[in-house]
């Protein structure tokens, strides 16, 4: 775990156990949602220093276990007190892109049918790994951003505020992008 990373679970294990002294299961599914978190997202803002045949196995294995840490947490479907502060701007978001289409090159594309637009169509729409993995990367990363600060309600606005936005979209984005990188990495 670099220094980043540590600071952050260490202001979320303080926060978590100063304000609600949760079980030690819950304490460690949270710890380990935001371990990921952090890894995938300099995971990402190092993609240009992997190889490209190492990329995708590697993005991939962080994104099953992304989803199997979130899906562990629960969530009561409270409702968070403000938005978190949004961090990620529009060049942070198309360097992560670009870097992730770089390294995908012609498989970066794929046809989806779990799109939202997909009512409106009677052929698969064709989506981007690269877009997919920016729009997480940009929840993630603001997340992390706001777990920094060490503000208690800042963070447990920022994990409400994570939660229902993987329930909505990022999720099904994961999920879609770890089913096209298998087939990118096995056929």
């Amino acid at each position: 775990m670099n220094k980043d990373s540590t600071k952050i679970a260490t202001f979320a294990l303080q926060y978590y156990i100063n304000s609600f002294m949760p079980t030690k299961t819950l304490l460690k599914d949270r710890l380990e949602f935001i371990t990921v978190a952090a890894q995938l997202t300099l995971f990402l803002e190092k993609a240009t220093e992997e190889e490209n045949r190492q990329f995708a196995p590697q993005l991939s294995k962080l994104l099953a276990t992304l989803y199997l840490k979130t899906s562990l947490l629960s969530f009561s479907g409270d409702e968070w007190e403000e938005d978190p502060e949004r961090v990620v701007s529009e060049i942070d978001y198309e360097r992560i892109r670009a870097a992730v289409a770089d390294r995908l090159g012609e498989y970066d594309d794929y046809l989806t049918v779990f799109h939202p637009e997909m009512q409106y169509s009677d052929t698969p729409i064709a989506v981007t790994i690269s877009e997919d993995i920016a729009d997480i990367y940009q929840e993630l990363k603001d997340f992390l951003y706001n777990c920094s600060l060490g503000d208690e309600e800042v963070m447990h606005n920022a994990l409400l505020f994570c939660l229902s936005a993987f329930r909505s979209h990022w999720g099904r984005k994961l999920l879609n992008a770890l089913s096209a990188l298998h087939s990118v990495i096995y056929n």
